[in-house]
């Protein structure tokens, strides 16, 4: 089944762990209040659970979200579930995820190399493929990932992500469609420490060779403005409903 998951054309919403504003972040009442803005997008992370499930989770222990020094791997699924975030809310598995909302689209960030199975699991039971976007910091796993999942568009690694941008400095649409490996997504912060990583010139290449630009983790209106002039295709961002509302006012 062909992907379904650039479509219609942007600008998108990526609704960053969800609404986290009266939720706790990553869960279904997150996922749910994002919706209910009107997001279609619906970020989120997944670790690996002691049985070998795909968890929804951004951390790789419990100690920030839920106050316990113990790892996502070291507890079931069961367990898991039970763990109290608050608002009658607990982790959840990303098959369960995926079946709570089936008109969303994810953007999975797989953070580990134990979740890469579990989540290409977790997609092929959910029948899910057509509207995921995966991708992973490391770029090896990106493509593992892309290998596993056919039907599912990537946004490439971080170091897939430097060398695209040296592309973009020497005007070059070879070396960036190389640096893409398939990859039709570039995810990045508008800087990493000094060096602005979204420009226009890195935006026009990357929709030269056929690929978008989501820039993470963009939370003021006046930014959010300031990108989609520059022509950057989804706002990844904590406060989907600011950004639905610029959205609306801009068209």
């Amino acid at each position: 089944m062909a992907s379904t998951y650039f479509e219609p054309t942007g600008p998108r919403v990526l609704a960053h762990r969800g609404l986290a504003v009266d939720a706790p972040e990553n869960t279904l009442l997150a996922f749910a209040k994002a919706i209910a803005v009107g997001a279609a997008y619906l970020e989120t992370d997944v670790h690996a659970s002691h049985d070998g499930i795909a968890v929804v989770s951004h951390d790789p222990s419990l100690e920030r979200v839920a106050g316990r020094k113990v790892a996502v791997g070291q507890l079931t699924m069961h367990e898991l579930g039970r763990i109290d975030l608050g608002h009658g809310q607990g982790f959840s598995s990303l098959e369960a995820t995926l079946d709570a909302f089936p008109d969303a689209r994810f953007n999975i960030d797989v953070k580990e190399e134990a979740a890469v199975e579990p989540t290409i699991a977790a997609i092929a039971r959910t029948r899910s493929a057509n509207r995921v976007l995966l991708t992973s910091f490391s770029e090896r796993r990106r493509q593992r990932l892309a290998q596993l999942a056919p039907g599912a568009v990537t946004s490439v690694g971080g170091s897939a992500v430097l060398r695209f941008r040296s592309a973009a400095f020497l005007r070059s649409p070879g070396s960036a469609t190389r640096a893409l490996h398939g990859g039709l997504a570039l995810q990045i912060p508008e800087r990493s420490g000094p060096v602005r990583l979204a420009t226009r010139p890195l935006i026009d290449l990357a929709h030269r060779v056929g690929a978008e630009v989501h820039v993470w983790t963009v939370n003021d209106p006046a930014d959010m403005n300031r990108l989609l002039d520059l022509g950057v295709d989804g706002l990844v961002t904590d406060r989907a409903d600011l950004a639905m509302q610029v959205i609306a006012a801009r068209s």
